[in-house]
């Protein structure tokens, strides 16, 4: 057997394996319609903080102090949502898709954008979580006299395990970096 019968197989095998690893690699760009539909959810939660934001409005002198709180906390809260979707839109995109060239020297560019990494991303996604969290759950304390108990106690439960989530998440990334 001839070297050159060997390397026609081995060539052959390098050339499907050279265009299932191409494929396999431009199989990310699936996650654009993804990011695209991010983008549609930050404008539905734009149209509900505009309509909160005109009830809390036309309504500022019929309501009482805990139902303008109630309205503002919802107000917060849907920012919060909203700074998370452009978060892992930008960092999701930037690490899993392709990186955006053309907006690094952008003066606007957020400083974190092309700098959080995955286990970064995990660390702000439980963070935000937990302070949408409490923010429902304020909320909830602010009506306490009209809510049962058993869905305080869920909300308590959930806000806990959210806590717990990212402590065991920050204990972690911690212990992966070597403790710094």
């Amino acid at each position: 057997m001839s070297s050159d019968s060997v390397a026609k197989p081995r060539s052959a095998v390098k050339h499907v394996e050279s265009g299932f690893e191409h494929f396999l690699f431009a199989s990310r760009w699936l996650m654009a319609p993804i990011y695209l539909g991010l983008v549609v959810a930050m404008g539905v939660l734009l149209v509900k903080f505009g309509k909160e934001t005109w009830h809390l409005v036309s309504h500022a002198t019929s309501m009482d102090e805990g139902q303008v709180i109630v309205g503002v906390l919802t107000l917060v809260d849907v920012s919060l949502l909203m700074n998370l979707l452009i978060i892992i839109m930008f960092s999701g995109y930037e690490n899993f898709v392709s990186k955006m060239e053309d907006l690094h020297a952008h003066a606007d560019r957020p400083d974190w954008m092309g700098s959080i990494g995955f286990s970064d991303l995990k660390i702000k996604l439980i963070g935000s979580m937990v302070a949408i969290s409490g923010i429902e759950l304020l909320k909830a304390f602010m009506n306490v006299d009209t809510l049962a108990d058993r869905h305080l106690a869920w909300l308590v439960g959930i806000h806990v395990t959210f806590l717990f989530s990212g402590l065991v998440f920050a204990i972690m990334e911690k212990l992966q970096s070597g403790g710094h």
